[in-house]
């Protein structure tokens, strides 16, 4: 899905900390959210595509998604996990 060394050098834009690929238990859960109506991501929007994958900021707080194999890493389209 992503490139391994993209991987390594992407960072959360907030804190600069690492990212790693979402679990995929986390992703069906937030797709199961998506489909209920009720995700919304940092920038208050409702989140309303179902996402394939996702960036896991290292302290777990927060995802980045990926959309057709693009990280999206802003801060308003990042979805909190907790």
């Amino acid at each position: 899905m992503i490139d391994e060394e993209l991987l390594e050098i992407l960072a959360c834009p907030e804190d600069k900390s690492p990212v790693q690929l979402a679990d995929q238990s986390v992703i069906d859960g937030l797709n199961e959210r998506i489909a209920q109506g009720n995700l919304t991501n940092r920038g208050g929007q409702n989140v309303e595509k179902q996402i394939d994958g996702g960036l896991v900021r290292a302290d777990g707080a927060y995802l980045y998604p990926i959309d057709d194999g693009i990280p999206i890493m802003l801060i308003d389209e990042a979805i909190p996990l907790a």
